[in-house]
């Protein structure tokens, strides 16, 4: 076994504790020393525009995915939401960690929850997905722009600039801001991947993978490859609002997913369950029932004018 891994991690206070997570992990199981190597993304370095405008999720780990291609570094360590479903040929998915809590949080600054908040009251958020979810509910309040990491979404809340805010329960947990939460929003569908880490590596690298089966959690990697699949089908990126959850439980998967126009009035939501073994067809079978009933139209729609 080697003496020294490397792992490509961005620069982030939250991206720092995932890495961390994994390289204490590793050295209290095998002895070895583990390097962090902290790479700026495109997606640190552009903070003033919506992600669907600047290119999506590809944005937080191309630069990783070239020093892992390079060999600069041996493993990389992401939030499995920021991976786009298709990979640089060359590197796979060798681990998915143990899911964190996948749903969203309501941070408020007067202490009401997302059904109870003023009418009028500005809530911020990065996500298209979040923003059509909260307009259905309550079409009254004024959706807002959100950048920046959990501390930045967090000061820009306590400043003024906004009412409200959302953002992941994994990343607020790991960030230690669980005492600010308002309220949970466990009937919200969230993003795919949300609350669990993937440890990306070079394919045919055999050490690798054995030096990180060991962090692959079983459940979450089915229900990863499920949800994976549904926006894969879908061919999903960021400029379109559109979640899956799944979840696994006595040899069953069960997804829940949706696809949304911009404004939310059209919304086409659907559930498809089946055996685990059968994780990514349950997911393909849920992106075309979605498409069939009006979802490939939307899509054609805003890739269209985009």
């Amino acid at each position: 076994m080697r003496k020294k891994v490397c792992i490509g991690t961005r620069k982030s206070k939250l991206a720092l504790w995932q890495a961390n997570y994994v390289k204490e992990a590793i050295e209290n199981r095998y002895g070895i020393e583990v390097e962090l190597v902290k790479i700026t993304t495109t997606g640190d370095k552009i903070l003033d525009s919506p992600l669907a405008k600047i290119g999506g999720k590809g944005l937080f780990v191309k630069e990783i995915e070239e020093a892992l291609l390079r060999g600069d570094v041996d493993l990389a360590v992401h939030s499995l939401k920021d991976m786009p479903v298709i990979l640089p040929k060359g590197l796979k998915i060798g681990a998915v960690t143990k899911r964190e809590d996948p749903y969203d949080v309501f941070i408020s600054r007067n202490g009401k929850g997302l059904k109870e908040i003023e009418e009028g009251s500005t809530v911020g958020t990065s996500s298209l997905r979040r923003g059509v979810q909260i307009k259905r509910l309550r079409r009254d309040l004024n959706v807002k722009v959100l950048r920046g990491n959990v501390d930045t979404r967090i000061r820009k809340l306590d400043e003024g600039l906004y009412d409200a805010i959302i953002l992941a329960m994994a990343g607020v947990k790991r960030m230690g801001y669980l005492e600010r939460v308002t309220e949970v929003l466990d009937y919200l569908i969230p993003a795919v991947g949300q609350g669990s880490l993937a440890i990306e590596m070079r394919e045919g690298d055999r050490e690798i993978e054995e030096i990180i089966g060991f962090l692959n959690d079983e459940k979450s990697m089915i229900s990863a490859l499920c949800e994976r699949a549904f926006l894969r089908e879908l061919e999903g990126g960021c400029q379109v609002p559109m979640g899956a959850h799944c979840t696994v439980e006595d040899g069953k998967v069960r997804i829940r997913g949706f696809v949304s126009d911009l404004e939310g009035e059209r919304f086409i939501e659907g559930t498809e369950e089946g055996n685990r073994e059968d994780a990514e067809k349950v997911g393909m079978r849920l992106a075309k029932y979605i498409l069939n009933r009006g979802g490939k139209e939307i899509l054609d729609e805003i890739y269209t004018s985009g």
